[in-house]
């Protein structure tokens, strides 16, 4: 089965794509379904395009199901037909057009957040089953407002959908303690390539749970997931400190990270700005956490290079807290790492709030245009064994003048992965960093093009591949079948194993690009 799927995989089949005759006939084939949902063939232009703003397609239908039932029946019609595939889209946020399908079905399944929220206590911990097309940040103001629970691990922007991050990996500050969003979940409901709708656990389709799991939506659409709450905290205490050398960032970063639970922050993420006052998008101006804070340059030393680094860490607490008690644990913390002395910036905020702090920057980016002008990102895992070279040749040097956005660069701990799901990691070490280039193109003529910066970004894996740096793609972009070969490395014959057994005719998630549709086994 696997040497004949492969023979599909990346193959030019021009025969595969539906016609116009199919075409005609597809609004008659989707309301054979008796969908409880609805069907769109003509106002599709949602479905084709995605957050990134750098590929479009055109969709036969978006399809908003109603309940999972539907999503099944569409699925099972799209098996059951030569060539049609199917897509499903959260709240649109991929960058390279992952999850569009292009003459095929879009499934928007923000359609069923609805479906599913109930806390269920068992063998002695809590969990919250939610949609697949459920908002965390829904998830998160129901749990806390209604129950004072919250998920444990996050994303640092949330208006993702669940089956969306879980497909992917789901990484934010709070990794390094428990691990990714698809470490944080206890069941799936998953309906596969061949329409079938399963219940699957670490026990229960056990091959379907892991392979969904950061599988990118090759194997399954996540309609359902129980995911692990904890008794959510009132307040945060949000601290930046800056750095000017990345050896100092880094010992101080890794520190904080493998300190006992307990004995260290509750979130570490960290960034690298350019050391310049004059750059409103990436230099000192952005680093104070409230506007009566300032930067003051004269705090930098002179021998800082071209960028400087800022250790971003949170410290939760109850409103029942004295504060003398939240200020002996952070600064005993702090009294511990070696950044610029009087580069510190803190401020108390409400834990939801701290958790939606990118929803602030989502209103500044649609205000000025940003949020819906291309956004060629690259998210990466690089070893702790390769990152000072990453920084020597990436960041001092191709992105001296940043990205127009956010660099991200902090360590998480391979431990607090589980192996058995899809994701791939660094092969080396047990630390290894993020590093998220979240470019934002400025709406303006001196502005550099959405083409260049993609072209800047294929110069750096260019030259991670070339100078054999150990590294994975996050959120992975391929072309070719060679390119995700060596993405998945030893994992590769698993994942082709896992997609013959659960969408054996590559009807899943066809904007991966990672197989072709085939027409009948």
């Amino acid at each position: 089965m696997i040497a004949y799927l492969e023979r599909f995989i990346h193959e030019n089949d021009s025969e595969s794509r539906p016609n116009d005759d199919e075409k005609d006939q597809l609004p008659n084939i989707c309301h054979s379904l008796d969908l409880q949902g609805t069907i769109d063939c003509v106002a599709t232009g949602l479905a084709g395009k995605d957050f990134g703003g750098m590929y479009t397609c055109e969709p036969l239908a978006l399809i908003r199901p109603a309940s999972a039932d539907d999503v099944a029946r569409v699925v099972r019609a799209a098996y059951r037909s030569p060539n049609l595939t199917v897509a499903a889209r959260g709240n649109g946020h991929s960058i390279n057009g992952q999850a569009m399908s292009d003459r095929g079905l879009v499934m928007d399944m923000r359609s069923t957040e609805g479906n599913h929220f109930e806390v269920v206590r068992m063998n002695g911990e809590t969990f919250v089953d939610v949609s697949g097309g459920a908002l965390w940040e829904d998830v998160l103001k129901r749990c806390v407002l209604e129950y004072k629970l919250a998920p444990r691990s996050w994303t640092d922007y949330l208006g993702l959908t669940v089956g969306g991050t879980l497909s992917n990996a789901g990484v934010s500050g709070q990794a390094f303690r428990f691990g990714p969003q698809t470490c944080n979940v206890a069941e799936l409901d998953v309906v596969t390539g061949e329409g079938q709708l399963m219940t699957c656990n670490k026990n229960e389709n056990s091959e379907l749970f892991f392979g969904a799991l950061g599988g990118l939506g090759q194997f399954g659409i996540v309609t359902r997931a129980r995911v692990v709450v904890q008794s959510a905290p009132d307040m945060v205490r949000w601290i930046r400190v800056v750095y000017s050398e990345f050896e100092d960032f880094t010992r101080d970063a890794e520190w904080l990270v493998t300190r006992p639970e307990g004995e260290s922050f509750d979130y570490v993420e960290g960034f690298v700005f350019v050391n310049s006052v004059d750059d409103p998008a990436n230099g000192w101006p952005t680093v104070p956490l409230d506007p009566d804070q300032g930067f003051d340059p004269s705090r930098v030393p002179r021998t800082a290079g071209s960028v400087l680094y800022c250790l971003e860490a949170a410290l939760h607490y109850q409103k029942t807290d004295h504060p003398s008690t939240v200020d002996k644990a952070v600064n005993s913390l702090l009294g511990r790492l070696g950044f610029i002395e009087d580069m510190k910036f803190q401020v108390d905020v409400s834990y939801v709030e701290f958790l939606l702090r990118v929803k602030h920057a989502e209103e500044s980016a649609r205000e000025n245009g940003t949020w819906d002008a291309p956004h060629p990102w690259l998210n990466m895992f690089v070893s702790k064994r390769d990152v000072a070279d990453f920084d020597r040749v990436v960041f001092k040097r191709m992105l001296k003048e940043g990205v127009g956005g956010p660099i991200l660069v902090y360590p998480l701990l391979r431990s607090k992965w589980d192996d058995r799901t899809s994701v791939v990691l660094p092969a080396e070490g047990e630390i290894f960093y993020l590093v998220a280039l979240l470019r934002f193109t400025m709406p303006c003529p001196k502005a550099p093009s959405a083409e260049k910066l993609v072209s800047q970004n294929r110069e750096i894996v260019q030259f991670c591949v070339k100078e054999g740096l150990d590294f994975k793609l996050y959120l992975p972009h391929y072309q070719s079948e060679e390119e995700w070969k060596r993405h998945f490395g030893s994992q590769w014959s698993r994942f082709v194993e896992r997609k013959a057994s659960f969408d054996p005719l590559a009807i899943l998630a066809p904007g991966q690009k990672i197989f072709k549709r085939i027409s009948q086994l």
